[in-house]
C-alpha cells in the first residue's frame, strides 16, 4: 500500500493511479474478490484517492480508532472484482 507522497507531487493523481493499477493487478492475478481500505475521519485526500481508483464508500465505522488521544471514526471503502459480477 502507498503510505506517502511528497507534497510537491500532491494533486497530480499519482496515488489514485497507483492504487487503481495495484487493484487491477491484484484482481487479474489472484483469486481476490474484494479489496477494502479504511480512512480516518478528516482525511479527505485519501477518500478522494480511493474514489478516483474505483472504490465505493460503504459506510462509516464509528469510534474506530484512538489517535493522539482522540477517538476517530473511519470511512470504509471497497472495490469488488469485475469477475464477481
Amino acid at each position: 500500500a502507498m503510505d506517502w507522497i511528497g507534497e510537491p507531487f500532491w494533486g497530480r493523481g499519482i496515488a489514485s493511479e497507483a492504487v487503481g493499477a495495484l487493484s487491477d493487478h491484484a484482481f487479474a492475478n489472484t483469486g481476490l474478490v474484494r479489496i477494502f481500505a479504511t480512512v480516518y475521519e478528516g482525511n479527505i485526500a485519501s477518500c478522494r484517492v480511493l474514489e478516483k481508483a474505483g472504490y465505493a464508500k460503504e459506510g462509516v465505522m464509528r469510534a474506530y480508532v484512538e489517535k493522539g488521544g482522540e477517538i476517530l471514526d473511519a470511512h470504509l471503502y471497497a472495490r469488488i472484482s469485475p469477475q464477481a459480477g
